[in-house]
């Protein structure tokens, strides 16, 4: 450890502090919202995608006030409604177009918060917005049977509870400390040679990757330099309840939505040799996928990403009452895409069951199709992309790995003191791994043929598949199996040593030491 790591690993312990009061804040806040009358301001839906406003304000705000970036100029929204915020070095004597430029990013909006679930079931003790409210009857054996991992009983001081801990406010928390610490320590060389591009996006738990998608298609073609990522770190939560906390990702696989409408012909319930039937139809179908998934008919196998999966995950019903044949029914897949699987194979797959032939055969309509996200974001921005979310692998041996793996050893490796290294809890050697779930890492690769940004050789993007994207990998604080669960908690010693390796890497990256 040199001088500028100690001094690093020494600032994320003396920050951790406001980053826990940071992330308490941001959880909290979609309380003041969700149950205010509309006409006074109140929005249920506060926190989730499309409405996360109030907590990316307070973000800005706080980022500036603790000196997150050096003035009010270097920090704001753009139309689709990221929060972005640069931090770098104008005295280090090194051109703009010359630095490295590093990227932060995580998302802001969470799933549903079910804060009467939180409470029921946690026998009051915790609540979704407002964490621990009665730590004597804290609900440990259910807490330890939802949730993937948690420490030992003594160390739940540790441990903040609430919607979006480990998915993934965390991790944007993470960001905005370390530009904090990057800046203070600037005349040390935290900063020299690079630029920091921090995000923290809108829309990523229904629309994956949607941000990044708006950067690569509208603020990256004709850029300069100084605005192109040479690396992308995603703070998306990179624990796993058995291998370990903070592991290095680099890389996951894709998703996309396939939609299924069958149209029948509805008719009173007491005759239904009157209509068709959709729901029994539809049913025999999604049946029919299931079965051909269990038995991996169809599917890819990669070493390292893991096999395709397909299951329904959303219906719709249009029906004149329960005593009627309905009309129509509607059902997403979500189809998680291996190497070598396609969006266009999955949709014919799906085309080609027995099911969807019985049913047109009989006389129903079934259409098959990728869907589009039309919901505006906060700022209003309307995305219509197809919902397709392209995987991505940065390849091991790739320099910002093996530089991901140098700078874990340096501020991450020395300040893991007793950690147990079983099941979710820190460990001292890096591991290098993949994600389970999507991040919005899905919105940065674009098809090869696409010349419209200017990537130089030096930034060494990934190739492969057809398609090109900034060298990525994952590191957050945040168990993947914690997340999307009633209790969803995160260990504030992961999010001190996420804080350090961000803070680190730019001038590991940039200057290799």
């Amino acid at each position: 450890m040199n001088q500028l790591d100690a001094r690093i690993s020494e600032l994320s312990e003396k920050y951790l502090p406001l980053a826990v009061e940071m992330l308490k804040e941001v959880i909290r806040i979609p309380a003041d919202y969700v149950d205010k009358p509309l006409d006074q301001g109140g929005d249920p839906e506060c926190g989730l995608s499309n409405h996360e406003g109030p907590r990316l304000e307070y973000l800005r705000d706080k980022i500036i006030e603790i000196g997150g970036v050096r003035s009010a100029d270097d920090i704001g929204f753009d139309e689709y409604g990221n929060l972005v915020w640069t931090v770098s070095d104008p005295d280090d004597g090194i051109p703009d177009s010359e630095k490295r430029v590093v990227y932060f990013d995580g998302h802001t909006d969470t799933v549903r918060a079910l804060r009467d679930q939180w409470l029921s079931k946690t026998n009051g003790s915790v609540d979704s917005y407002d964490g621990v409210i009665d730590s004597g009857k804290m609900a440990r054996e259910f807490l330890r049977s939802e949730l993937g991992y948690l420490p030992e009983d003594s160390e739940w001081d540790n441990m903040v509870f609430g919607r979006g801990s480990a998915d993934q406010l965390s991790g944007v928390i993470s960001e905005a400390i370390a530009t904090k610490i990057a800046l203070e320590l600037a005349s040390e060389g935290a900063l020299k040679g690079t630029i920091i591009r921090a995000y923290a996006t809108a829309v990523e738990e229904d629309n994956d990757g949607a941000g990044p998608m708006f950067v690569m298609q509208k603020v990256l073609p004709g850029a300069k330099p100084e605005l192109i990522p040479d690396v992308v770190i995603l703070t998306e939560g990179t624990g796993d309840a058995q291998k370990g906390a903070l592991g290095i990702y680099r890389g996951q696989r894709g998703r996309m939505q396939i939609e299924l409408t069958v149209t029948g012909r509805s008719c009173h319930g007491s005759m239904p040799w009157e209509g068709l039937n959709p729901l029994e139809f539809g049913s025999a179908i999604i049946s029919e996928a299931a079965a051909k998934y269990d038995a991996r008919d169809g599917f890819l196998d990669d070493a390292f990403l893991g096999h395709g999966t397909r299951t329904a995950s959303w219906a719709n019903l249009e029906t004149p009452s329960d005593c009627a044949v309905p009309d129509r029914w509607t059902v997403r897949f979500d189809r998680r895409l291996t190497v070598g699987e396609t969006p266009d194979q999955a949709v014919k797959d799906i085309e080609n069951l027995d099911g969807v032939k019985k049913a047109r055969e009989a006389g129903l309509q079934v259409e098959v199709s990728i869907p589009r996200y039309e919901e505006p974001t906060w700022t209003g921005y309307q995305p219509g992309n197809p919902q397709v979310y392209m995987g991505w692998a940065t390849p091991e041996e790739h320099n910002v790995i093996q530089t991901a793996v140098n700078v874990y050893d340096r501020v991450v490796s020395p300040n893991i003191n007793g950690s147990p290294e079983t099941e979710g809890a820190l460990r001292k050697q890096a591991r290098v791994d993949r994600w389970i779930f999507s991040t919005d890492g899905v919105g940065f690769p674009i098809p090869e043929e696409n010349k419209s940004i200017d990537v130089s050789e030096r930034k060494e993007w990934v190739h492969a598949g057809g398609y090109k994207h900034p060298p990525m990998f994952g590191f957050g604080p945040g168990i993947e199996q914690n997340t999307h669960k009633i209790g969803e908690a995160v260990d504030q010693r992961e999010l001190r040593l996420a804080i350090a390796f961000l803070a680190r890497f730019p001038s590991v990256f940039a200057n290799g030491g």
